[in-house]
């Protein structure tokens, strides 16, 4: 049994298998365009078996078009796809009455076949042109290019995201490129004053691993310190196993967000040697890999959580923004990192450590605080500590400095401690003693204000010796003291009150 040969799928349009022209005679370069639009289609059926109805669904496409371009392909190869002449059509119209079906089509608010059909009508008649049926308006407005219709009444955004070509690819290795968003969580906390808020929270991720790297949940809206907050946490060693993740990247890619092009952001990146890349202006295409992330934490951890936003119906909060915090830690940690990726097959924690390869890493954690934690106003050491924000805080290492201005910097997470800089150089870390985690005894203030004494009586002493080297012994090193009038005449006048006074 003969079977009909099948038309050479890989020929480019307007060719056949031996290369020669298959172009009908009359064929513009539009229709070449349209048959082209309609292969690339088309060809997700034939050659990948995408059901005809998916891809009616998908492009919004009448599956009946989709069929007819189907037996047009099966019969004639890819040059039946070409449209059909305007002349070879059952019944011609004119080229206006068409451009004004068309046009009605692509109004911006999208208006039923049924409605064309009839206010098309009523235009030809008055213009004394041949009235069609119903089936031919449809024909015409399915016709029209998809990406025409979305643009016309959907804009420009929705088009480009659908039907622009975006240039995807992954990062080469991990920590070449880290990607910071931000984004409202869909759920009400409690804060510090127990009010009910909606936190927001900045992520860094790892193109490569699609690893969370840091994190920072807080309210207000997001700045340059919150994204500081969350690079630091994402550059500086983590203390848990499930969360090895960290380095300083290559390339760290934000929006164009003010927090993100302040001169804090600008002059970390300078120090610590990394390259900052804006995405372009409205246009955060590249983003999806983070907002993806975003969606999964919605479905999978805040919709389990009291407060959650999304069908509920007037929902309170049932957490405090620390207790959503450790929630959200251990999700990553221990749920997101360690389960595989649809798209990269492995686990980004996996993907992550790759080869035991050696991540960049700052000298040390007072270097990367001094970078990147705020810097609070100038403030002077006082014998009982420094005072900041209401509270009051001390360290050992502070008693070289009373009555020095000194510079603050900390972690709004945790008010429990301050890092204090002087000239630049750091000194120590200073807790305030209600609230600290660690054991300050009074034997350690003593031990420093003895130890600073030591130190100045040192000096002291070394003064003398100066002194005493270039004034030789019974020079006198000043005048001799005037006797004080107001201590005189105090003895000339001194009461004697009491027999005992004598």
């Amino acid at each position: 049994m003969s079977r009909r040969s099948e038309p050479r799928r890989d020929a480019p349009l307007g060719q056949n298998q031996n290369g020669s022209s298959t172009v009908k005679a009359g064929t513009s370069y539009s229709g070449l365009i349209k048959a082209t639009a309609r292969w690339e289609i088309l060809r997700q059926h034939v050659e990948d078996g995408v059901p005809l109805t998916v891809l009616a669904e998908e492009h919004h496409i009448g599956l009946r078009t989709l069929q007819r371009w189907h037996q047009s392909f099966k019969l004639q190869g890819k040059p039946g796809l070409e449209p059909v002449a305007q002349g070879k059509r059952g019944r011609r119209m004119p080229s206006d009455f068409v451009k004004l079906v068309e046009g009605l089509a692509l109004a911006k608010l999208p208006r039923t076949t049924a409605a064309i059909h009839q206010q098309a009508n009523k235009v030809a008649l008055h213009q004394g042109w041949a009235p069609v049926s119903y089936s031919t308006i449809r024909s015409i407005v399915g016709e029209i290019d998809p990406g025409m219709m979305t643009l016309a009444q959907q804009g420009a955004a929705v088009y480009r995201d659908k039907y622009e070509l975006v240039w995807r690819r992954r990062a080469e290795r991990p920590n070449a490129v880290w990607q910071a968003d931000h984004t409202e969580l869909d759920i009400l906390v409690f804060d510090t004053g127990h009010r009910p808020v909606r936190p927001w929270l900045t992520t860094i991720m790892d193109d490569y691993s699609r690893a969370l790297c840091g994190y920072m949940i807080f309210t207000g809206a997001p700045s340059s310190l919150n994204t500081a907050l969350a690079l630091r946490e994402a550059i500086w060693p983590k203390k848990t196993a499930d969360w090895p993740m960290c380095g300083i990247p290559d390339v760290l890619y934000v929006d164009h967000g003010t927090d993100c092009t302040s001169h804090h952001m600008a002059q970390a990146a300078r120090d610590l040697h990394f390259e900052i890349t804006f995405s372009a202006v409205t246009r955060p295409q590249g983003r999806g890999k983070i907002e993806r992330f975003f969606g999964t934490l919605n479905t999978e951890l805040l919709a389990r959580l009291p407060g959650y936003l999304h069908n509920v119906r007037n929902p309170k909060p049932g957490l405090s923004i620390s207790e959503l915090d450790t929630a959200l830690g251990e999700f990553i940690g221990q749920n997101y990192h360690q389960r595989e990726h649809q798209e990269i097959k492995e686990t980004p924690q996996k993907a992550w450590q790759g080869n035991d390869w050696l991540p960049r890493l700052p000298e040390s954690i007072d270097e990367l605080n001094l970078l990147l934690l705020t810097v609070a106003k100038p403030r002077i050491v006082h014998r009982d500590g420094v005072h900041f924000q209401g509270l009051r805080y001390i360290s050992p290492l502070l008693a070289a400095y009373v009555g020095e201005s000194v510079i603050l910097r900390y972690d709004p997470r945790d008010v429990a401690e301050i890092q204090v800089f002087h000239r630049g150089q750091h000194i120590c870390k200073a807790v305030d003693p209600t609230h600290e985690r660690s054991i300050m005894t009074f034997k350690d203030i003593q031990k420093a204000r003895s130890a600073r004494k030591r130190q100045l009586r040192g000096q002291i002493n070394e003064r003398i010796a100066t002194v005493a080297e270039f004034l030789p012994a019974g020079q006198p090193t000043t005048e001799a003291p005037q006797p004080d009038p107001a201590v005189h005449r105090t003895k000339k006048t001194k009461l004697r009150t009491y027999a005992e006074d004598e």
